[in-house]
């Protein structure tokens, strides 16, 4: 299972990131350098496999979220850097949560119940439409308004499975 871990802020800088000796991955790999405004930097390596919500293009100046495998193996260097699962390019017309979602879709840290309806697109990473039972699974949810109350519950406007 992936344990999802955030971190937001502004793009400060974008660069190729070179992953082998003869260039055969050239072009394929991107550094994005993310500020949280507060004193923190992460850098996150962009791999093609790198799910961007809605497709955005991500620009210096921008503000993102990028999501990335708390579990997996990082380098011991500052700033970190870490390989980006997901990335959001923020918006004020919707909100994302990437996590995963038990058997009554409450997000594992307890602060996002879902409340499926038939309008509720659901797809997989790929596009193509997904048909089972979204629970127990990772999940990039796009929603708009929710409750203020603990769990926040809403109606996502989108589900996206993330099969691993």
């Amino acid at each position: 299972m992936v344990n999802f871990t955030l971190f937001s802020g502004t793009v400060t800088m974008i660069n190729d990131f070179i992953t082998g000796q003869n260039g055969e991955g050239e072009g394929c790999y991107t550094l994005i350098s993310v500020d949280n405004g507060a004193g923190a930097m992460v850098n996150f390596v962009i791999s093609p496999t790198t799910y961007f919500v809605d497709h955005a293009i991500v620009s210096v100046g921008d503000q993102v979220t990028g999501y990335y495998d708390r579990n997996a193996p990082t380098p011991l260097i500052y700033p970190p850097q870490y390989r980006a699962l997901v990335m959001v390019k923020e918006s004020a017309y919707q909100n994302v949560k990437v996590d995963y979602f038990n058997s009554q879709l409450v997000s594992s840290d307890g602060q996002l119940r879902l409340n499926l309806s038939p309008y509720t697109q659901m797809m997989l990473a790929n596009g193509q439409p997904f048909t089972k039972d979204p629970s127990n699974r990772n999940l990039i949810v796009i929603y708009g308004p929710s409750t203020k109350s603990i769990p926040a519950q809403t109606t996502p406007y989108r589900i996206v499975v993330w099969c691993s």
